[in-house]
């Protein structure tokens, strides 16, 4: 799916209750705990300098990494 039609459903699904509930459906939430300092200072750094959050940031890196193992085939490839 391209970005802008994500962004669009997005900014729909924020707008209404019932569409929100369905995406929270589909989310989950994931905690980390005990991480270095200094690697959370460097995570942020390296999410601002691709101007991005650090939850997105976080992202691009889990997803590239999974269709590297996809592709390896080390993992079943995903949707």
């Amino acid at each position: 799916m391209s970005n802008v039609i994500c962004l669009l459903l997005a900014t729909l699904l924020h707008s209404c209750p019932m569409a929100k509930r369905l995406q929270d459906e589909h989310h989950g939430t994931l905690n980390i705990r005990q991480i270095p300092k200094d690697m959370i200072f460097r995570l942020k750094m390296a999410a601002a300098a691709e101007h991005r959050t650090v939850k997105g940031f976080i992202l691009v890196l889990i997803e590239e990494r999974i269709q590297e193992l996809e592709k390896k085939g080390l993992l079943p490839k995903g949707k």
